[in-house]
């Protein structure tokens, strides 16, 4: 079979996959949804508001697993959707049940008081189940606008320290010590004597006939 066979027929079984789940899920939603609004009928709810009890039940669980996906990366709030969505689907295939087991009786008074009970909790597991929400998407926002901008790599390829060839070490010659001749011994000069002034001699008179 050529390539473009296969893709076609790829195509086709994708197509065909997808037209059976949402026939099989609007076929079980509708059946669903009747045989729930039949149980709040059994559990003395107003017949013009029955049709609201299933509305209540399969909206939670499409809200919970909307939550699966939009908090796939958050622990804590995955985890709450997850329980919802364990809760509200038991919840679901536990109302069928018990209507196949009423067969069109009413229901005693602690099964009327239980399915009573899915709306007020449904409420308060929806509204909180929203505010995650909401929390989340801010987180989201708040960690696309913290990511630093990547700068863009320069052409030049830097080797890492580790993988760079140590040096060759390179010989120095030894410095060659030129003796130094010793100074001359400096002759010793006696000091120059300044010559003594001649005094002149005056005459003198000798006296004749002193003898």
């Amino acid at each position: 079979m050529r390539a473009a066979d296969q893709s076609v027929g790829m195509r086709l079984a994708h197509g065909s996959a997808a037209l059976i789940i949402l026939g099989v899920g609007a076929a079980a939603f509708r059946l669903s949804f009747s045989t729930l609004e039949d149980l709040a009928r059994l559990a003395r709810m107003p017949a013009d508001d029955a049709w609201l009890f299933p509305l209540i039940v399969d909206g939670t669980i499409l809200l919970a697993t909307f939550g699966l996906l939009v908090c796939a990366r958050h622990k804590s709030e995955r985890n709450f959707f997850l329980g919802v969505l364990v809760v509200g689907s038991l919840v679901s295939v536990a109302g069928n049940s018990v209507h196949a087991v009423a067969a069109g009786q009413p229901l005693p008074g602690w099964a009327a008081a239980l399915v009573a009970a899915v709306a007020p909790i449904s409420l308060l597991v929806d509204t909180h189940g929203l505010a995650l929400l909401f929390r989340v998407a801010a987180r989201q926002r708040a960690e696309a606008h913290a990511e630093p901008v990547a700068e863009p790599e320069s052409a030049s390829v830097t080797l890492p320290a580790e993988s760079a060839p140590d040096p060759e070490p390179v010989a120095v010659p030894a410095p060659v010590l030129t003796p130094v001749p010793a100074p001359a011994p400096i002759a010793s000069t006696p000091p120059v004597r300044s010559p003594r002034p001649v005094q002149t001699m005056l005459p003198l008179a000798v006296p004749v006939g002193s003898a």
